[in-house]
């Protein structure tokens, strides 16, 4: 017998509906969990949102916010709440109410009102989809678990009944235990808004999918936020698996033969190379050389610029002979500069992935992976996390050159305190050293795994003329 495909209705949330498989499986009850300030109110939004776009009927319970302050929150993203019924309920009444008494039916008499008029407005409007907003009052006003318990079992029963699929908002506190724990198995699906703010930087927030019944779901913390005219956006950790396999053995050039033969012939798509270096050696001088061979070879090149201008990129590779202007301007040459602070591992990884998948890229340039890291609360959450970004694009047989900074100018120690060395496939080591009464830069292949290369230390030219590397002339016989 063939499965029966299961319908699934979007959340408005791109991101989140592809850690879901889809969306959320229709007919059924959801829990949202946040603190205050977490984004499940937007999230609550567009999801109704969704459903008024290909034509489904949605209501927003509120027990918490009134309608001018949830069109104030959709006006703050250009959204109207059209085609979005607000039945605006006064629970506080009941809560204030019942905490002025001691007799405890009148408790009950507030609950039973408040399920009534909540009851009556579904009957009345036959919403498809409904947020309940929140739980936190109903759980005030039945005054302990069991009561709420039932309460929510019977909210259940009767949304089931007429196919309404419903998301219950319930406001987590800080530091505290978390409020649903005893109905969360009353829930179909509970998913959990997370937000922490770190000393320096912006607020990081987080999703987690804690429970789905029935669905595959890309389990564990997606990194989030909320952003003003889209909302809360969800970005899912990569899986490598799902990229294209693309493993077609081919050399890239750099465009100098005396480097390429340092490389036995040339760096193998599909690997991760590392470019270690003090101040001044010509990290980023070697990623702009392989990245215009690959241009003027017609293959398409991102840079991701985490601490140089963009104009100073421009200068800096038109001083040494390399025009990139155009390819940028072209749309060949794909550049993204960053401010580190402001976005997360994940946000990253997937402007990443898009931007290879949509343009066809060949040569990725991350400049530089240090500035990256040390932005990062968490460096060693942010290396796990761009180990699979790397083998996403190896699989996708992309050349990705890391930038990697050593401390000071003449330091030997690597500007980060978790190591990166295992990331690379090769590593390509540039160092400043005294020889013969001047400083020289020294380039050397110090690991490969892929195939021969020269152990030899030479030296590197880098003049306006261009480009060179040339061996030491040999120590004379004795």
């Amino acid at each position: 017998m063939a499965k029966r495909k299961q319908t699934v209705a979007s959340t408005g949330v791109a991101g989140l509906d592809q850690i879901l498989r889809g969306g959320l499986p229709t007919s059924n009850l959801y829990m949202l969990q946040g603190a205050p300030g977490s984004g499940k109110t937007t999230a609550a939004l567009q999801f109704l949102k969704a459903g008024v776009e290909i034509g489904e009927s949605g209501i927003y319970i509120s027990l918490s916010q009134t309608a001018a302050e949830l069109e104030a929150i959709a006006a703050s993203h250009g959204w109207t709440l059209d085609g979005i019924r607000v039945e605006e309920l006064s629970a506080s009444d009941a809560i204030n109410g019942a905490a002025d008494q001691t007799i405890f039916q009148t408790g009950e008499l507030r609950l039973d009102e408040t399920r009534k008029a909540i009851e009556n407005a579904i009957e009345e409007h036959k919403p498809k989809r409904l947020v309940y907003d929140s739980l936190l009052e109903i759980r005030l006003i039945t005054g302990d678990s069991p009561k709420f318990r039932r309460e929510l079992l019977g909210f259940k029963r009767f949304l089931a009944q007429r196919n309404v699929v419903a998301l219950l908002l319930d406001t987590q506190t800080s530091g505290g235990e978390r409020n649903g724990e005893e109905v969360e198995g009353i829930a179909h699906g509970v998913i959990r808004f997370d937000k922490s703010l770190e000393e320096y930087g912006a607020v990081r927030r987080r999703v987690e999918v804690s429970k789905m019944r029935g669905v595959p779901i890309a389990d564990g913390y997606h990194d989030m936020a909320i952003r003003e005219g889209q909302g809360v956006v969800v970005f899912p950790r990569i899986i490598p698996g799902a990229a294209k396999e693309d493993m077609k053995p081919h050399l890239i050039k750099s465009g100098v033969a005396e480097l390429d033969e340092m490389f036995g012939g040339g760096q193998e798509a599909g690997t991760v190379t590392l470019v270690i270096g003090q101040s001044g050696t010509g990290k980023s001088t070697m990623a702009s050389l392989y990245a215009t061979a690959a241009l003027k070879r017609g293959e398409s090149v991102a840079l991701f610029l985490f601490e140089e201008r963009l104009e100073t990129f421009f200068r800096r590779s038109e001083g040494l002979g390399m025009d990139l202007r155009q390819f940028h301007e072209d749309g060949q040459l794909v550049i993204s500069d960053f401010n580190p602070n402001e976005i997360s591992p994940g946000e990253f990884a997937q402007i990443v992935q898009e931007v290879v998948t949509r343009e066809k890229i060949r040569v990725v340039v991350i400049d530089s992976f240090t500035g990256y890291l040390n932005s990062l609360p968490h460096r060693e959450k942010a290396v796990r996390d761009i180990q699979s970004l790397l083998k996403y694009l190896a699989r996708s047989g992309v050349l990705t050159m890391l930038i990697v900074a050593q401390h000071g100018l003449l330091g030997q120690n690597v500007g980060i305190d978790v190591d990166v060395s295992f990331l690379g496939d090769t590593v390509l080591l540039l160092r400043i050293a005294e020889h013969e009464g001047r400083l020289r830069r020294n380039i050397a292949v110090v690991k490969k795994r892929h195939g021969p290369h020269d152990l030899d230390v030479r030296e590197l030219m880098i003049q306006s003329s261009g480009i060179s590397v040339v061996s030491y002339n040999p120590l004379p016989e004795t």
